[in-house]
């Protein structure tokens, strides 16, 4: 019978299954799930992608969704400013969403509206997005709306005043936000005196001081068709979709060989250091950053695999000392910070390669101790069992990005502006498989071992350590 077959066994819906059948069922669910897993990977529809006579492209990934998302992607942001335009691409992105001269004033919006629609948009150090969530039927007056949105920019002078307000309003509320300043702070420091060390919202004095004319000066440099990117995800047609492009958006300029291009200057790395001590904060904000490498690069993905294995920790987060990051236990066990979080920020030439976290006062100097500890271990000894770990968490992020239209409608927009191409999923899946500890030990050596970080700390920092104690420990000793 199953119990002599079977030695002891399980009862499940009142039958016996012997140990060696449940072992069976359990390995088939397993790759039952892998298969789903490879076979989601493999059944993604195909994105589409088509450039226009002007040099705009269109692309696309269709899908049975009942609603569509469609932006405009443009390569623009701070970086292309300089010192006394600085805010100019924040301060354009503010005046778009408030008309344009087909539609004036409030009626952009009221349009928008009318569709049931969401009408979004951000600005970064190298990117502008504008995008539209709407039904599918609508896609093509969505379209109609964004060429509208970048033509016809109204800059009407009453909604400039107004706007500058509103903006110097929210920069005051983002000096609240300590982590954000910190990572201003870092990008100051890391590429002083190059365009990377500009905030994106720009200075108080440049907005008071931008004209109409900085801003009409700003879209006709930057708003070209070969910048652009219009991508669309949902339930929408490619062919109706690149119609409507060549219906809108054929009189959007392109770069002609007489125009001047704007080119970016290479932002030079510099290890060093901002302190902003302030003792009559509760908590201090650290980060620490290396240079690491731009979009393109292929230790991106090595180097996501290791942020991985540090993990992030939250006093928020459940679990207590149960945890799989040895710095998050580490950090649980001993009280050493509210939370941490390690980053792996990219630009197209670029990156900053580091960990952010906020202690106590007086937990500054272990948690400091911890963290760059943390990297020399990635960097000597990392194991196979670590790095399995990180990839599937890396998997399951990357699989989440297929999560509704907006994310891969994203996904798509900012793949073209940083790859020219969108890479397949299938493909980020083989580079995480292709890598095991030894490329994690070699390309974290490459990048942080015995290297100059740029540092940025806010609050109250008195125990954190001058800064050639800190590059000190950018390296082991070994005998």
């Amino acid at each position: 019978n199953s119990t002599r077959a079977g030695g002891r066994a399980a009862c499940s819906g009142g039958q016996f299954k012997p140990l060696f059948l449940q072992a069976a069922l359990l390995t088939l669910t397993r790759k039952r799930g892998a298969a789903t897993y490879a076979q989601t990977l493999q059944n993604i529809p195909e994105t589409h992608v088509t450039t226009l006579e002007n040099g705009l492209r269109v692309a696309s990934e269709e899908s049975n969704h009942p609603t569509c998302t469609v932006g405009l992607w443009i390569e623009a942001g701070s970086r292309y400013e300089d010192p006394k335009t600085n805010g100019a691409a924040f301060f354009v992105e503010h005046m778009a969403l408030k008309g344009t001269k087909k539609r004036p004033g409030s009626a952009f919006e009221k349009e928008v509206e009318s569709l049931g629609a969401h009408l979004n948009g951000y600005t970064s150090r190298e990117q502008t997005a504008f995008y539209i969530k709407a039904l599918s039927k609508d896609m093509p007056k969505v379209v109609e709306l964004l060429s509208d949105l970048v033509q016809n920019c109204a800059l009407e002078n009453s909604e400039i005043e107004k706007e500058r307000g509103v903006i110097l309003q929210e920069l005051k509320e983002m000096d609240s936000n300590l982590a954000d300043v910190t990572f201003d702070y870092l990008h100051a420091t890391a590429y002083q005196g190059t365009s990377l060390a500009h905030t994106v919202e720009g200075t108080t004095d440049n907005i008071k001081r931008l004209t109409r004319g900085d801003l009409a000066s700003y879209i006709d440099t930057h708003f070209k068709a070969p910048r652009m990117v219009l991508a669309a995800a949902g339930g929408i047609s490619h062919r109706e979709l690149v119609d409507a492009a060549k219906q809108h958006f054929a009189g959007l300029p392109f770069t002609s060989k007489g125009d001047s291009v704007p080119t970016l200057k290479r932002c030079r790395f510099t290890g060093s250091e901002i302190r902003a001590r302030d003792d009559g904060l509760p908590l201090a904000h650290i980060a620490l950053a290396v240079e690491g490498p731009g979009w393109a690069d292929p230790d991106n993905v090595v180097l996501n695999v290791a942020n991985a294995i540090i993990g992030r920790y939250d006093r928020t987060f459940g679990g207590g000392k149960v945890r799989s990051s040895k710095l998050a236990t580490l950090a649980v066990e001993h009280n050493l910070c509210h939370s941490f979080e390690p980053f792996n920020t990219c630009y197209s030439d670029t990156g900053l390669f580091g960990f952010h976290f906020v202690s106590d006062p007086l937990s500054v100097d272990d948690m400091m101790f911890c963290a760059q500890g943390e990297w020399m271990r990635l960097c000597t000894s990392t194991t196979e069992s670590e790095v399995n770990r990180a990839k599937n968490y890396l998997r399951n992020a990357m699989v989440a990005q297929l999560d509704g239209t907006t994310r891969v409608c994203e996904n798509i927009g900012s793949h073209l502006l940083h790859y020219g191409r969108r890479i397949p999923l299938e493909e980020w899946d083989a580079r995480i498989s292709a890598v095991d500890a030894k490329m994690v030990r070699d390309v974290c050596s490459k990048y942080i071992y015995d290297k100059c970080p740029a540092i940025a700390a806010v609050g109250p920092i008195e125990q954190l350590l001058d800064y050639n104690r800190l590059r000190s420990s950018m390296y082991w000793v070994r005998l």
